[in-house]
C-alpha cells in the first residue's frame, strides 16, 4: 500500500502539467499559424533586438536559481533558499525589462503590432510568453513572501517544486520561441 501511494502524482503536480500541456498546444499552434502565413506576399522580415538576447540570459540564470532555491529548501537551508528566491526574482524581472527594451528597440524601426502580420506574429508569440512570465513571478513573490514570514513554519516542498517546474518551463519556452523566431524568419 505505501508503495503504491509513492507512484501517485500529486494532483496539484497533475494540474501543473495539464496545464503546461495545454501551453504548449497554444504556442505549437501559434508557431504552426506562423510558418502557414509567411508565405504571404507581405509578409517582412525583421531582425531581434539584442534586447531578447539580455532577456534570454537572464531567464537562463533564473532556471539556475530557482533549481538551487528549490535544492536548499529541501535541505531546509532557508538563508541560502531566501537569497535564490531573491535572486530568481530579480532575474525574472530582469527578463521582463529586457522584453520592454526589445520591443522599445522594435518601434524605434518602425516595427510595431499593426505594421504588418509578420510583426503581429512575433508580439503575440512574444508578449504571451511574457504574460506567462509574469505568472511565474506572482508565483515566486508567493514563495518569496512565506520564506520571510517568521509565524510560518512550513516544509511542505510542493510549492517550491511546482513553482520551480513551472519556471523551467517558461524558461524553456522562451528558448524555444527565439530560435524559432530567428529560424523562421
Amino acid at each position: 500500500m505505501a508503495m503504491e501511494q509513492r507512484k501517485k502524482i500529486h494532483p496539484h503536480k497533475f494540474t501543473l502539467w495539464v496545464g503546461i500541456g495545454s501551453l504548449l498546444m497554444m504556442f505549437a499552434g501559434l508557431t504552426s499559424a506562423y510558418i502557414v502565413k509567411r508565405n504571404q506576399a507581405n509578409w517582412q522580415t525583421f531582425d531581434l533586438p539584442p534586447f531578447f538576447w539580455y532577456s534570454t540570459v537572464a531567464i537562463v540564470l533564473s532556471s539556475v536559481t530557482v533549481y538551487l532555491a528549490e535544492k536548499a529548501f529541501k535541505q531546509r537551508l532557508m538563508k541560502k533558499y531566501r537569497s535564490l528566491i531573491i535572486a530568481t526574482l530579480v532575474l525574472g524581472v530582469l527578463f521582463i525589462v529586457f522584453q520592454v527594451l526589445g520591443f522599445q528597440q522594435l518601434w524605434a524601426k518602425q516595427i510595431t503590432l499593426t505594421t504588418n502580420v509578420s510583426y503581429s506574429f512575433m508580439y503575440v508569440i512574444v508578449c504571451l510568453h511574457a504574460a506567462h512570465v509574469i505568472g511565474g513571478l506572482i508565483a515566486l513573490f508567493v514563495l518569496f513572501a512565506k520564506a520571510f514570514n517568521s509565524k510560518i513554519r512550513n516544509y511542505n516542498s510542493v510549492p517550491v517544486e511546482l513553482t520551480s517546474t513551472y519556471w523551467h518551463f517558461v524558461d524553456i519556452l522562451w528558448i524555444y520561441l527565439l530560435i524559432f523566431l530567428i529560424m523562421i524568419r
